[in-house]
């Protein structure tokens, strides 16, 4: 391939999920000069949104705050539905015109920094072709998990069992469960989501736990934003609601973090009242852990707790001593017969795509890293990635990050320099995982990430209010952002 058959644009986008979509209408909005490209992997833009097809998929955020901060989310229902949340992506990506920069099966492979020109060489693998990109500036929108499998432990008697097994990434279209037993093994957001939903047709499910998590109910649709929108223009009625339920995250957040056996308390209380007296809530509802040192599983409408007391599902607290021809014999001694084995087990955490990436030559490994402001690297130049909140939305992050970007972008064309580096200094240790989480699924694979150091910009909040305030009107000269490399052919008097 010639250099002639290089594209180059200012920005390289890669992925064309929530964040990839959002992150090609900052760009038009605040720089919007500047040409991109965003490379999708997959046949299809939406990422998560696309790629979970399990019954009852649906947000375990507010789509107040899991939406993007321009546009509004208008529908009835908070807590929503996949294929909902999809066609908000897809409408916002046509409505806006960035579904035209959309490189579909474009599989991001590698990325090299070359400091003498300034730019980044982005491999692509087409079919079985390799295409290659130039770009000034490299934004990873590909998310934190990898999409070609979900985790799935080798439990013990697998190949004798006669039933299905399935895994909740990769939904078989041609699954029938009506009628059926059904284990869905796991306890997390996936597990308490499909439950409930499969509940409603399955002859009985029941969700197989090795170890109890803290849920917590709340209404599907929020009043007061239903009765905002009555009253007030779309985006005025839309802020407010974004901002209530921020505040009401942080609040919580914090308690929990201050106090956490009272908040302890009053989630099980909670659940102790959903289910009534008689209900062993300490044995399936009460977490060894602390609220918050995971994520909590939400449930719109007391669904979960409502097919339990239907008797159309039940929870057991066990593990898995092998799979039989029939079903799952516990540790305990108990069999769980089964025609359907889900195994909502969890995630494979991926850095950046598994991208292979290199700076003047040099391989970058993450892990010796320091993360900047949760979304660049250490040494590692023009080249940010958008990552969201493990206490709250994805997208409150995710839009602050753009923000960021752009402001970047921006103060480089003002100074005339074409290269800005976050540059840890004396000091500057890291030591702290880049997630503060317990989490199975992040423990496996936390080590591979970066490490967040002890004080900013190097540390991470976790609180939408401070990174605002950071992000969007801090300084973006701070003493660890290093602008350099000058433009050759143009002053920055013309710039």
């Amino acid at each position: 391939m010639t250099q002639a058959e290089i594209e180059h644009f200012d920005v390289v986008i890669v992925g064309a999920g929530l964040s990839g979509i959002g992150a090609g209408y900052h760009l038009q909005a605040g720089s919007p000069d500047r040409t991109y490209v965003i490379l999708e992997g997959r046949a299809a833009s939406g990422g998560t949104w696309d790629l979970f097809r399990y019954p009852g998929i649906r947000s375990d955020s507010d789509m107040y705050t899991l939406g993007y901060s321009f546009r509004p989310w208008k529908q009835a229902k908070a807590i929503a539905d996949g294929p909902s949340i999809l066609d908000y992506v897809r409408d916002t990506a046509a409505d806006h015109g960035i579904d035209r920069h959309i490189r579909f099966n474009h599989m991001v492979r590698s990325a090299a920094w070359d400091s003498a020109t300034a730019a980044w060489t982005v491999e692509a693998q087409v079919g079985e072709d390799i295409v290659r990109f130039t770009c000034n500036f490299l934004f990873m929108c590909s998310g934190y998990y990898s999409y070609k499998a979900g985790y799935a432990p080798d439990f013990a008697g697998m190949d004798s069992f006669q039933g299905r097994i399935v895994h909740p990434q990769h939904w078989p279209e041609d699954l029938d469960y009506s009628g059926k037993k059904v284990v869905v093994i796991g306890s997390g957001a996936t597990a308490v989501t499909l439950v409930p939903e499969m509940a409603k047709a399955a002859g009985h499910v029941t969700m197989l736990q090795r170890s109890p998590t803290y849920v917590v109910s709340r209404p599907a649709e929020d009043g007061i934003a239903n009765w905002l929108r009555t009253v007030l223009p779309p985006m005025a009625a839309y802020g407010i609601t974004r901002w209530k339920n921020v505040l009401l995250g942080m609040v919580f957040f914090r308690m929990a973090r201050n106090k956490p056996e009272q908040t302890k308390e009053r989630i099980i209380a909670m659940v102790r009242e959903k289910l009534g007296p008689d209900y062993d809530v300490e044995t399936h509802f009460t977490p060894r852990y602390n609220p918050w040192d995971q994520r909590l599983c939400l449930v719109p409408d007391d669904d979960l707790f409502e097919s339990i007391k239907a008797g159309s599902a039940s929870v057991v607290t066990d593990e898995i001593e092998t799979f039989t021809a029939t079903g799952l014999k516990l540790k305990s001694g108990q069999t769980l017969e089964a025609d359907v084995v889900v195994t909502a087990t969890g995630l494979n955490l991926e850095v950046l795509g598994g991208a292979i990436f290199s700076v003047d030559g040099r391989p970058v490994t993450f892990s010796e890293t320091l993360s900047y402001k949760g979304m660049m690297y250490s040494d590692v130049p023009n080249m940010a990635s958008s990552f969201g909140y493990t206490n709250a939305s994805w997208t409150l992050k995710a839009d602050l990050t753009c923000g960021y970007v752009v402001r970047l972008l921006n103060h480089m064309t003002a100074t005339g320099l074409r290269q800005c580096t976050p540059v840890r200094r004396l000091g500057d240790e890291g030591s702290e995982d880049w997630l503060d989480f317990s989490s199975g699924y992040v423990q496996r694979s936390v080590h591979l990430f970066p490490k967040q150091g002890a004080k900013e910009p190097w540390k991470q909040h976790q609180n939408y209010a401070l990174d605002l305030m950071a992000l969007k009107f801090g300084k973006v000269e701070d003493g660890a952002m290093i602008f350099s490399n000058p433009m050759s052919t143009r002053s920055p008097a013309a710039a």
